[in-house]
């Protein structure tokens, strides 16, 4: 059964993934718009942010940049998801020998994939434009693998998306919110520097805890608590937006 239901996931993550090699815009799309913020915020608006810290503005708000091209990125899988929806592929589906959860996997891993490529096209952006780090292969691996972990959460949130709207705007707009709330976070400015209940929201929500993970591990300092603070938040919002995406799906298609 478990070799059933790898084998159909493999063909049909394959089948979503050549369609993503057929039109590499969204890809470059994904990429765009982080690519400008951190032209904006480095050579505009980062003169003018005291950190707090020795390090470049760059290496700085880094982090918080590749969350937010995992969040713009997430929104296709829920337009690709209900087009395939509307678009009765899943009742044909049905009427194969196909395990029902490697659909939605597919979709899933299509997302970490395109979204991997996307982070690595703003790394390399990064880089041109002054990043550095001497983080050793294991801090890179961790790193590596909180954004994966932050890719496969957020995108079994875009798969309730998907599932459950009416129109194809409201299927990507959900990422809206999930966009700019590194915003108000410690992704761009020290939340030391908010006002009161702002300072509250920021540093208690999940981002922060992540970007300060990614910012610790990539310029070699202790990580201290925050990693495990990110990690329950990663695997709490994963397993609550799995177990809300299976049973949408299943109630879906019965």
């Amino acid at each position: 059964m478990t070799s059933h239901v790898l084998s159909d996931t493999r063909v049909l993550t394959g089948r979503s993934l050549r369609h993503i090699l057929r039109s590499p815009d969204t890809i470059i799309t994904t990429a765009v718009t982080p690519i400008a913020l951190m032209l904006l915020f480095v050579y505009v608006l980062g003169g003018a942010i005291n950190t707090g810290t020795d390090e470049s503005y760059i290496n700085y708000m880094l982090p918080g940049i590749l969350l937010i091209t995992i969040a713009s990125g997430i929104a296709y899988t829920a337009y690709r998801l209900f087009l395939d929806m509307q678009g009765g592929i899943f009742e044909r589906f049905q009427s194969m020998p196909i395990a029902r959860s490697s659909v939605l996997w597919a979709h899933v891993l299509t997302s970490l994939v395109s979204n991997l490529i996307s982070i690595a096209i703003v790394i390399g952006v990064a880089l041109l434009m002054g990043f550095r780090t001497g983080a050793s292969v294991g801090a890179w691996l961790a790193a590596t693998g909180i954004l994966v972990l932050f890719t496969l959460a957020l995108t079994w949130l875009a798969v309730i998306a998907g599932l459950s709207a009416k129109t194809v705007d409201g299927a990507s707009a959900f990422s809206y919110p999930l966009i700019f709330l590194p915003f108000i976070s410690s992704a761009f400015v020290p939340t030391e520097t908010m006002p009161g209940p702002v300072a509250w929201f920021a540093e208690n929500q999940p981002v922060t805890s992540i970007v300060n993970s990614i910012r610790a591990l990539l310029a070699e300092q202790p990580v201290g608590d925050e990693i495990w603070v990110a990690l329950a938040w990663l695997v709490g919002i994963l397993v609550v937006a799995y177990a809300f995406a299976i049973v949408i799906y299943r109630k879906r298609i019965s």
